[in-house]
């Protein structure tokens, strides 16, 4: 196709070279050749199907399906697979009669893929071939011959998953019982492609040697053979017997082949295991055949027997096997005794390396098919079979492995038994068995306690079983009696063996551990062995199958040993022994047990040996029978201690078992015992279960309790008790009985005191007693406590009262005391109470613990840790309660109690922040575990009685501090106008949280849980939980300044999701607004606002509002406080319609009102209140009305006069009158906001007048500042002067016309002197008073009050008189009323309240340009000064400055510059950054006022101060990234967008809608005026800042500055006035040039100015234009001039031309330079070369010298080098 990477031609239907070779194939020879192998001959072709030519496959099949069938001949793997998937779903999807067209094809296809190399390929074949079945179903019969060899072949794959998908086929299409007819009907095809594969295929013919690599053909072809052996051996299990003699012909010429049997010695492990399975199929099918062929057969199986390989191993024995049974001649064909035993004798030696489960279960029936010419001699093959077994169980890898040790042991005991049976009588046979491989394999087994696990001790018990059991059935008998003797022998040399392990002062721990094992074994009766394992198929001897009810088949127990051998006694095996231990057991056992009993005691007497007493324990607690006691206590006649009761000495007596109990095992308790003494218990269990009744045990166990045990050995016995129930039953008397309880009690209450007095004690000391009662609380036996009720119950009340008593202690003693036990003990108590109700002791206990956990720290005095395990124990208590029978609520007193505890919490308002958030933690724990319980009910009862009534919320809202009336009264939201709070109340006096702040939170948690869950409430009782979370949110939002605290729980309502929004989306809330409506309308205040805040909060619309409002519109006349509030708060969301109905009723009554009617809500007031509310929205547009109201006033003026508050003090004022005054100021002021038409020159004097003498008022009633109303008044009075000052500060000449005459002057020259006089020295009064709970008055008055101040002018400002001093140890060159005014004004910048900041700015920014003027007077003195010559800008501004730079070091000092601050509005760090911008703003502008020389002089200033550098990196910080202004960049995408650069600062005070953009825009600001007026320093900053600062400067500046400044700087040297005598210039704004032309008589110079694109940061290029008549090195002097002078002063183009000018007419005029600077003008100082050198004549600059003296430290003359004098 012309290259590999080509792209076959769209449309190009020329099938590809391979394709055009089959086809001219098939018209040669009319067929597609059908090979699949590569040699194989083309005549040879039985079962491969030839099929029709290429062009019939075009006819006869889809389109589909043959692009399909295409593909599927490809080499590439993906595209075979993708392709099979393809056809496999086509199969599935298309019509049965298209899918039977591909039929004729499918077997090729299916032949050669099947055995394809990819196993993913061989899968999908498989599934494939299934879909097809399943659709073409009884058709695929005419081609089941060329298909079922290969198929048979896939359902034997070695990829499992492919062999499935076969198998599945194969199902498919016949059921189970239709399999071997199916295959009966291909089986010569079947046997024909098996036979080829095997015998006639090699790796090169079934894959393409050129085209598959070695590995992969290899590969391929063990797999075919493997799947062939496979596939065969399925042929034969599969085929009827019917069938199996016409397939005899082709099975014989197999097994003729030789190249068949070499499979059995094959490298390849799948095919010897395929091979071997195959040969075991033959064997069972055709065993003639394989008779025929013993001489192969024999040799191939039998000479493999040490083939270890896991995957061959099992096919391998089963062929043995089934060899030895088919060909009785084996042994014939191989040499036994040198080929195949030792080889078989290696594996078993070795523990048949690593395979001994697969191999051990073969070896039995193995030797019992030998026949007994091969083993003779018998007694010498037996003996070294058997020991080879023992010795390939020590190994070290068998030893490791539980399986394979079980394994060999199974197999060891088999075999031993099959022996004995076949040679008993045997005497030589016997005794070998018994002692040369019994006895010494047991006592390796003894030393090695690995092997104990592999259930030795319990196969030998078993052997011993059956022998006993034969001997028993058959008495008399010679059998029986061989089988005695064996078992006497058994037992001397058994006892020979423990007792040599026992008898050692110091014996081996791991031998007495084995012995006592092996005993407790033995001494189990037979049908305890058999409960103890599970069921395994295993060998069974044919003469046993008789004895099938004793049914004794081995097995292999999983279960290791318990040491100690206690678990595993169920029944106390005393009396009823001799029925289930046979005698020939019994008596020699209990001879030995007597025997290593009698041994160890000697041992724990004499040498008091620890390893003996524990094997002595596991004796007593296996083996309790008096005979063993009476062994033990010996001769010796001892009593058994003085002041013993009378029954308890009978008792000793007659027992020898209590008597042992008494002399010895109490002495060994009473030792200072090891931790793990408890096998003494197990001896003190084994001799009570030697006594003959529960009340003989009690009486022993009460006097050892009230004597005799110490607390640790009677909490062993109580333990012991617990771990099984016949130990239990032994001391169950004595548990319940008076003396152990009345114990117990004693010991709870000395614990708990203990806990408490003493800190200092052993922690074990403690440990176990706390442990004893832990137990017999939580311990429960047939769900009934250890111990008597009633003791538990008196143990509960101990631990109550220590809990109760920790509120008395301090933290250090608590984390001492005993709580962390009683925690830990009642844990375990409520943890293991099941299905009882609890006692009432227990519930109180419970409340306490809840109690604890609900209360913060500082009360309960408890440390984290213990406060932790409370709450876990709580918890556990809480979840048992919930986890009770039914009704469980009226049977709790818990439940009940924690709810009315709950209630006085909250309502008792001694709850802090901390408290507060501990309570709703607890109690959302509580109603989580109250919601696990099935009573739904629980959680609403809970809510109901936590719940306050209608009464005791009202109580709780009354007692919430009036102080949130400040702000919505100053910001005119409501009206009042009746004292309603006392202003004593200051923030200190509250530190805890108001109840109903408590309880709302409260429930708005429980409620949240409720819903969480949905739970079902009343929803009545949701919506009043709402409303009063809504009131308290709205109390805390509506405080102005709120205490730290108030401020906390906010945030913690916030972090535990307590919000109204979350309680809205989980319930109903429908009732809600309604609920909220009614009560403003009764109520008012909060819960009006409640509703505006609803609305702008989205949560509601205003349309839900305007609902109500029209279904109650009628009952809000007359008014009350109630409905004017609800109408105040309503009125942004009426209709205008709606609002004008309201002040069509008002009108009227207005006019008619007698004057007392004036003051009330129902009457001018209220009304009044009304129209503001209405005014304020924009409602009211009648002008007419407005003038009309206006004229009322007018009126009310003349007749009422002492209605209006005009110049007085406000002492006597009633609240009435301060409030229908309030409400006609608002008027007036939301009047001249609104009005449109003129007013008559009557009405501006009336307001005018009034809003002087009100002013007067306030000014006069200052000290009563303390009262609401009165605040409220200077506010609004102030707002009106603020309003007028507006009025007339923006009139332009249209509106002055509309104005009377002579207003404007009238204004200026009275009202506003009035207004600025009275205000000013008022500022300084209110901002000295520092009350903090008058902030929001403060606030709020200084807004107005310093806006008006914004317009006082600078006349009324110098002309003003202010006390003050100037700032001590500056010197001024400013009178003394200026200065005054400066240090008065200059520190406003500091003050923290923005308005002042912003008037005190507006007031100084008026008399900066005033100021430089006092500098330029005194500028001689600076002149000739031998230094470097600096002046500083005022000096009060530079002092604040340095204030104001260490409090921003602390705000921004940590930020790296570049990276963005955002300062928030209004913080204190917003005051500071303020200030400081604003300062810099005003010595900005005081720098632009000066002339140059003063500029030179503050620059130089500011470089040593360092003042401006830190200025910059401020600015870098503050200023936003990207300084859009206000509209988004879109908008402007036509022309250049707004920056903060191109847009002017507005800083207005009341308007706070751009708050958060007035610090970016103010740095912004202050940033373009530094630029403009200090660019030179600027440059020098950035030239020295380092890389990454000076990138981020470079990018921002030239992005966002530079255009802006070069427009300015070009535009004003277009527009500039200056004119200069010879030069003119002209300037190119887009090239960003400055052409100028100087001319003086023929002299032409031309320069040229460019600026740079970062201008003003890069250096301002100068180029020569037209030069004529100067000479070059002149020129360049003055090029390099004015260079020098635009980089490195701080002036604009035309001043840089306007110096150079001068330079170059001094020139002219025969000035000669300075010879140190090469200019005439100095470029700092702009003074002429004065000083002259004596000896040469030369003139320098003073500065220029004293540089020079100071930089080379002589004082000679730069030109002739004489000394300068």
């Amino acid at each position: 196709m012309g290259g590999k990477n080509k792209q076959r031609t769209k449309g190009n239907l020329r099938p590809s070279n391979s394709g055009r070779a089959a086809e001219l194939l098939a018209k040669e020879q009319g067929t597609v050749p059908g090979f699949i192998g590569f040699g194989t001959s083309q005549s040879d072709l039985g079962y491969v199907p030839a099929i029709q030519g290429a062009e019939e496959i075009d006819s006869l099949v889809d389109s589909d399906f043959r692009m399909v069938l295409r593909k599927l001949s490809k080499k590439d793997v993906t595209t075979k697979l993708k392709a099979m998937q393809e056809f496999g779903t086509m199969c599935a999807e298309r019509d049965t009669e298209v899918v039977k067209g591909v039929l004729p094809y499918w077997p090729r296809i299916f032949c050669k893929i099947s055995l394809d190399h990819d196993r993913r390929v061989r899968e999908a074949t498989q599934q494939a071939f299934e879909k097809l079945i399943l659709k073409v179903k009884k058709h695929l019969a005419p081609y089941l011959k060329s298909l079922m060899g290969y198929w048979l072949m896939a359902q034997c794959d070695t990829y499992t998953p492919a062999a499935c998908a076969a198998k599945d086929a194969f199902e498919a299409a016949f059921p189970p019982s239709k399999q071997p007819e199916a295959i009966a009907f291909c089986k010569d095809e079947i046997a024909s492609v098996l036979h080829d594969h095997l015998l006639k295929e090699t790796p090169d013919t079934l894959s393409d040697p050129q085209t598959v690599p070695e590995e992969e053909r290899e590969a391929k072809f063990y797999r075919v053979i493997t799947c062939s052996l496979l596939a065969l051996k399925k042929l034969l299990c599969l085929l009827p017997d019917s069938e199996l003699d016409s397939l005899e012909e082709k099975f014989k010429f197999l097994l003729s082949h030789n190249k068949f049997w070499k499979y059995g010695k094959h490298s390849i492990p799948q095919i010897r295991s395929a091979y071997f399975e195959l040969v075991s199929a033959l064997c069972q099918r055709i065993p003639w055949l394989m008779k025929d062929e013993a001489s192969k057969v024999s040799p191939s199986v039998l000479l493999s027997i040490d083939d270890s390989d896991p995957v061959v191993c099992p096919a391998l024995w089963e062929a043995v096997l089934y060899t030895l049974t088919t060909i009785e001649d084996c042994w014939t064909h191989v040499n036994a005794k040198k080929s195949v035993f030792p080889k078989l004798s290696a594996v078993v030696r070795e523990g048949g390396r690593g395979l001994a489960t697969v191999i051990y279960p073969y070896l039995l029936p193995f030797i019992s098919k030998l026949p007994q010419s091969i083993t003779d001699p018998k007694l010498d093959f037996f003996k070294n079979f058997l020991t080879s077994l023992v010795t390939g169980l020590s190994t070290e890898r068998i030893k490791a492995s539980f399986s394979e040790c079980s394994a060999i042991v199974a197999a060891f005991f088999e075999c031993l038994h099959f022996i004995m049976q076949q040679n008993l009588g045997e005497e030589e046979m016997e005794q070998m068995l018994v002692n040369d491989q019994l006895i010494p394999f047991v006592d390796a087994v003894l030393k090695e306690p690995r092997l104990q696990n592999g259930q030795l001790f319990h196969h030998l018990a078993e052997t011993l079983s059956s022998w006993e059991s034969k001997a028993d059935m058959e008495r008399g008998d010679k059998m029986a009696h061989n089988l005695e003797k064996v078992l006497l022998n058994f037992w001397e040399r058994l006892s020979e063996v423990c007792i040599e392990k026992i008898n050692e002062p110091d014996a081996d721990s791991k031998s007495v551990l084995g012995v006592s094992s092996l005993l407790q074994v033995l001494q189990k009766p037979k049908s305890a062995l058999k409960s103890n394992k599970k069921k395994v198929g295993k060998v069974r001897f044919a003469d046993e199958i008789s004895e099938s009810n004793k049914k004794n088949e081995k097995g292999v127990s999983s279960e290791g040993e318990n040491s100690e051998g206690s678990e595993l006694v169920t029944e106390p095996l005393t009396q009823d022994l001799s029925d289930l231990i046979s005698p020939l057991r019994k008596k020699p056992l209990e001879d030995l047990v007597c025997k290593l009993a009698k041994m160890s005691i000697n041992y724990i007497t004499e040498q008091t040996s620890e390893q003996h007493l524990k094997f002595l324990s596991t004796l007593l607690s296996t083996f309790s029978s008096s005979q063993v006691f009476k062994v033990l206590l010996g001769d010796e006649k001892q009593s058994i201690g003085k002041g013993k009761t009378l029954e308890i000495a009978k008792l000793a007596q007659k027992n020898p078992a209590v008597q042992f109990l008494y002399r010895k095992l109490l002495g060994w308790l009473n030792e200072d015992q090891k931790k793990d003494a408890g096998f003494l218990m197990d001896i003190l269990y084994g001799a009570l279960r030697c006594c003959d009744s529960n009340m003989e045990r009690k009486d022993v166990l009460d006097d050892l309790t009230e004597v005799e045990l110490k607390w640790d050995s009677l909490l062993q016995v109580i333990e012991k008790s617990c771990s099984s129930s016949d130990k239990h039953a032994l001391v169950s008397l004595w548990l319940k009985g008076d003396i152990l309880g009345e114990k117990l009690v004693n010991l709870a209450d000395h614990l708990c005191n203990m806990g408490l007095e003493s800190t200092v004690s052993s922690e074990s000391y403690f440990s176990e007693r706390w442990t004893l009662l832990s137990l017999v609380l939580s311990q429960h036996i047939e769900n009934d406590y250890l111990i008597g009720e009633v003791y538990v119950e008196r143990i509960i009340v101990k631990l109550h009262e220590t809990l109760s008593k920790t509120k008395t202690l301090s933290e250090a003693e608590n984390s001492h005391s005993s709580v962390s036990r009683v925690c830990d003990v009642a844990y375990n108590y409520f943890s293991s109470a099941k299905g009882r109700l609890l006692m009432p002791s227990s519930e109180d206990l419970l409340l306490t613990l809840f109690q604890l956990c609900a209360q913060s720290k500082e009360r309960t005095h408890l440390p984290d840790s213990l406060i932790c395990k409370l709450k876990n124990t709580w918890l556990s208590g809480v979840h048992f309660l919930v986890h009770q029978v039914d009704s469980t609520y009226k049977q709790s007193s818990f439940l009940r109690l924690s709810a009315v505890w709950l209630k006085n919490q909250v309502q008792s308002s001694s709850l802090d922040v901390r408290s507060l958030q501990v309570l709703l933690s607890a109690v959302d724990d509580f109603l989580n575990k109250l919601l696990e319980s099935k009573d739904t009910d629980l959680l609403g009862v809970c809510i109901g009685s936590v719940m306050p009534n209608d009464s005791e919320w009202g109580q709780m809202r009354q007692s919430l501090p009036m102080q949130w009336l400040h702000r919505p009264l100053l910001e005119g939201r409501l009206s009042l106008n009746h004292e309603c709070f006392q202003t004593e109340y200051k923030e200190e006096d509250i530190k805890t949280l108001p109840s109903h702040l408590c309880t709302s939170a409260l429930l708005s948690k429980m409620m949240l849980v409720a819903l969480k869950k949905e739970v079902v409430l009343e929803n009545n009782e949701l919506v009043k939980i709402i409303a009063e979370l809504l009131y308290s949110l709205q109390w805390c939002e509506e405080l102005d300044n709120p205490p730290a605290f108030l401020t906390e729980f906010c945030e913690m309502l916030q972090r535990m999701n307590i919000t109204y929004r979350n309680l809205c989306a989980l319930g109903d809330t429908s009732g809600l607004l309604k609920l909220i409506f009614s009560r403003s309308k009764a109520n008012g205040t909060l819960w009006s606002l409640i509703i505006i805040k609803l609305v702008f909060s989205r949560s509601i619309t205003s349309e839900d509002v305007k609902h109500h409002y029209r279904n109650s519109e009628d009952s809000f006349f007359p008014l009350t406080e109630g409905n004017l509030h609800t109408i105040q708060s309503l009125c942004p969301f009426l209709l205008k319609e709606e609002k004008k109905k309201f002040i069509a009723e008002c009108i009227p009554a207005l006019l008619a009102w007698p004057k007392d009617d004036l003051y009330y809500i129902d009457g001018g007031f209220g009304y009044f209140a009304i129209f503001n509310s209405s005014l304020q929205t924009k409602s009211i547009d009648d002008e007419e009305l407005l003038h009309g109201i206006l004229e009322v006033i007018m009126s009310w003026k003349k007749n009422y006069e002492d209605i209006f508050l005009f110049s007085c003090n406000l002492s006597e004022a009633s609240p009435e009158t301060l409030g229908i005054n309030i409400e006609i100021i608002r008027f007036l002021s939301l009047f001249l906001k609104y009005r449109s038409s003129p007013l008559e020159e009557s009405e501006w004097d009336f307001i005018m007048c009034s809003m002087l003498a009100w002013l007067e008022t306030t000014s006069e009633s200052r000290a009563l500042y303390f009262d609401p109303l009165v605040q409220l008044f200077a506010c609004v009075s102030c707002d009106l002067a603020c309003d007028l000052s507006v009025v007339f500060d923006s009139a332009t000449l249209d509106t002055v016309c509309s104005l009377p005459q002579n207003l404007i002057s009238e204004w200026k020259e009275f009202f506003s002197q009035g207004i600025h006089s009275l205000l000013l020295p008022l500022l300084m009064t209110v901002i000295g008073n520092k009350d903090p709970s008058e902030t929001s008055f403060q606030n709020a008055l200084l807004r107005p009050m310093c806006e008006t101040l914004t317009y006082i002018s600078k006349d009324q400002l110098l002309s003003h008189k202010l006390l003050g001093g100037s700032v001590a140890s500056q010197k001024t060159n400013f009178p003394e009323h200026l200065q005054t005014l400066l240090d008065t004004l200059a520190p406003l910048l500091l003050f923290r309240a923005r308005p002042v900041q912003i008037a005190a700015y507006h007031m100084l920014y008026k008399l900066m340009p005033e100021l430089p003027q006092y500098d330029q007077d005194n500028l001689k003195s600076y002149g000739d000064e031998e230094e470097e010559p600096a002046l500083s800008p005022p000096a009060v501004l530079m002092s604040l400055l340095s204030t104001q730079e260490d409090l921003l070091e602390n705000v921004l000092g940590g930020i790296s510059v570049g990276q963005i601050v955002t300062i928030k509005p209004l913080s204190e760090d917003f005051c500071y950054v303020l200030g400081y911008l604003l300062t810099w703003k005003l010595i900005l502008t005081f720098f632009k006022a000066a002339s140059s020389q003063l500029r030179a002089l503050y620059s130089m200033y500011l470089r040593k101060t360092k003042s401006l550098n830190k200025l910059l990196y401020h600015l870098f910080r503050l200023m936003p990234e990207n300084p859009t202004f206000g509209e988004s960049v879109l908008e402007f995408s036509n022309k250049d967008p707004k920056t903060f650069f191109t847009e002017e600062l507005r800083l207005s005070i009341r308007e706070t809608a751009t708050l958060p953009y007035q610090i970016p825009h103010l740095a912004c600001s202050v940033y373009h005026m530094t630029l403009k007026d200090l660019p030179a320093m600027v440059r020098l900053w950035w030239n020295s800042s380092e890389k990454r600062i000076f990138n981020i400067v470079d990018r921002f500046t030239s992005k966002y500055v530079s255009n802006v400044l070069s427009f300015q700087e070009i535009s004003s040297v277009q527009t500039s006035t200056q004119l200069f005598n010879g030069m003119t210039v002209k300037a190119r704004a887009t090239t960003r040039e400055v052409m100028a032309t100087y001319t003086i008589e023929d002299i032409v110079i031309e320069l040229i100015i460019q600026l740079p694109s970062n201008y003003p940061l890069g250096s301002i290029t100068v180029e020569s234009g037209k030069r004529v008549g100067v000479a070059v090195q002149q020129w360049r002097n003055w090029m390099l001039q004015l260079s020098t002078y635009l980089t490195h002063q701080n002036g604009s183009i035309m001043e840089g031309l306007a110096l150079w000018k001068n330079n170059v007419d001094k020139r002219f005029e025969g000035v000669e330079d300075c010879m140190i600077c090469f200019s005439v003008i100095h470029g700092f100082n702009y003074s002429l070369p004065k000083k002259a050198c004596r000896t040469c004549k030369k003139k320098f600059h003073s500065a220029c010298l004293y540089k020079w003296f100071t930089s080379s430290n002589k004082s000679t003359c730069p030109l002739c080098r004489e000394t300068f004098f």
